[in-house]
C-alpha cells in the first residue's frame, strides 16, 4: 500500500518542516509507503528554498513548483496529476487540516469507501466565519443538482480509479469538493475540528469566499437561472395587480390613485434593478463557459524536484528524446508539460532523483 500526501502551499514555509515532520511520523505509525508532494502554487514567501533544502535531504518529498499562483484547486490537480499511490490525500498547507486525521481515513479506505472527506465539526475562528461557512454549505446542498456533503472541505482521501477519474476531466476552472461529489463512488465522512492556521494569517478574505461560492454555485447549480425566470413571472404579476389597482382607483377616487414623477421613478428603478440582478446572474454563468471555451491549462508548472520515478499509467508521460532536450508543449487540458507528457505530470528524464527540470510556457 501507498499513500500520496498532496499539499498545496501557498504563504506556507514556516509550516512546510512541521508538516512533513507530522506527516512522516503519521505514516510511520501506519507502517505504509508513501510519498509526499509539495506544490508551490507560487508562494511569495521563501518556500521555494524550504521545499528545495527539504527535497535535498529526503527523497520521498516531491516538489511541484508552479510559474505563479493559480490557486488551491489548480495545485491540488497538479499534484493529483504526478502522484503515484494507490491512495491520494489532499491537505492545505497551513496545517489546518491535521494529518493525525490520515489514519482514519485510511481505516475507512480499507473497509471499501473509495473517499473519504473531511467533516468539519467544529472550526477554530471567529463566530461571523463559522455561521458564514455553515449558511454556504447548506445553501449550496440545497441548490446543487448534486447531493453536496456539508461542511466538508478538500482534506480527505481519494482511491486511486477516483484520482484517474478527476484527472480525466476537461475542466479547468474546477471545484474539486463538487467533482469529487460529481464522479460518485462509495464516501463517507470522517468528522474532526478544524484549527486556526499555525503561522501567519489567512489568505482567504470576505471577497474570495464570495467569489468560491459564487464558482461553486455556477458550477453545479441551474437554480439561479431559473430565478430568472421566476423573476420575470413575479414582475409581470406586480405590473398587471398594480395596473388593475391604477384603474380601479382612477374611476372609483381618482384622488387616492398614485401619480407624478416620484411614482415614475420608483416603478423604473424596480425594474432596472431586477433587469441588473439577472444581467448579472447571466453574465456570471456566459464568464464560466468563456473561461473554459479558452481551453488554458488550469496551471503551469515551472520545476520538479525528485520526481517520482514511477507514474500511473493513466498519466504517464513519454520520456524524452533520447538526442536531446525534451521539448515543450502545452497539455490538451493540463499545466505545461514536458516531451510529450500529459497535462500537468512530470516527465522523469532517466529517472534520477532531486533532479530539477525547468519548464517553460
Amino acid at each position: 500500500m501507498k499513500l500520496s500526501a498532496v499539499i498545496a502551499c501557498y504563504r506556507d514555509a514556516p509550516a512546510v518542516p512541521v508538516m512533513h515532520e507530522r506527516l512522516c511520523r503519521m505514516f510511520a505509525e501506519i507502517g505504509a509507503d508513501y510519498e509526499i508532494i509539495f506544490v508551490n502554487d507560487g508562494s511569495p514567501d521563501n518556500a521555494r528554498e524550504v521545499l528545495a533544502e527539504l527535497a535535498g535531504r529526503d527523497p520521498k518529498v516531491v516538489v511541484v513548483n508552479h510559474t505563479r499562483a493559480f490557486g488551491s484547486q489548480s495545485a491540488f490537480t497538479s499534484g493529483m496529476q504526478i502522484a503515484t499511490g494507490d491512495a491520494v490525500v489532499l491537505l492545505d498547507g497551513d496545517l489546518q487540516d491535521p494529518p493525525e486525521i490520515i489514519p482514519q481515513f485510511v481505516e475507512k479506505w480499507r473497509e471499501g469507501f473509495d473517499i473519504v472527506y473531511g467533516v468539519r465539526v467544529e472550526r477554530e475562528t471567529t463566530a461571523f466565519m463559522r455561521r458564514a461557512y455553515k449558511l454556504f454549505y447548506r445553501l449550496f446542498r440545497r441548490l446543487s443538482y448534486l447531493s453536496i456533503p456539508l461542511d466538508a472541505g478538500d482534506f480527505g482521501l481519494l482511491e486511486r480509479r477516483v484520482v484517474d477519474a478527476l484527472n480525466g476531466l476537461p475542466e479547468s476552472h474546477r471545484f474539486i469538493r463538487g467533482l469529487r461529489a460529481w464522479v460518485g463512488y462509495r464516501q463517507v465522512g470522517v468528522p474532526y475540528v478544524r484549527p486556526e492556521r499555525m503561522f501567519g494569517k489567512t489568505t482567504n478574505s470576505l471577497v474570495k469566499n464570495i467569489g468560491w461560492a459564487r464558482r461553486a454555485i455556477v458550477s453545479f447549480s441551474y437554480v439561479p437561472l431559473d430565478l430568472i425566470a421566476w423573476l420575470a413571472l413575479a414582475t409581470v404579476g406586480v405590473s398587471f395587480l398594480a395596473l388593475v389597482a391604477q384603474l380601479v382607483l382612477h374611476f372609483t377616487d381618482p384622488t387616492l390613485a398614485p401619480k407624478g414623477f416620484t411614482t415614475l421613478i420608483v416603478g423604473m428603478l424596480f425594474i432596472g434593478g431586477i433587469q441588473l440582478l439577472c444581467l448579472a446572474i447571466i453574465g456570471s454563468y456566459v464568464a464560466h463557459i468563456y473561461e473554459e471555451s479558452k481551453h488554458r491549462p488550469p496551471y503551469l508548472v515551472e520545476s520538479v524536484l525528485n520526481p517520482p520515478a514511477r507514474v500511473p499509467p493513466e498519466s504517464a508521460p513519454t520520456t524524452a528524446p533520447p538526442d536531446g532536450p525534451p521539448t515543450k508543449a502545452l497539455a490538451e487540458n493540463g499545466a505545461a508539460t514536458v516531451g510529450g507528457g500529459s497535462p500537468g505530470a512530470a516527465t522523469v528524464e532517466g529517472g534520477s532523483p532531486r533532479r530539477e527540470q525547468v519548464r517553460q510556457p
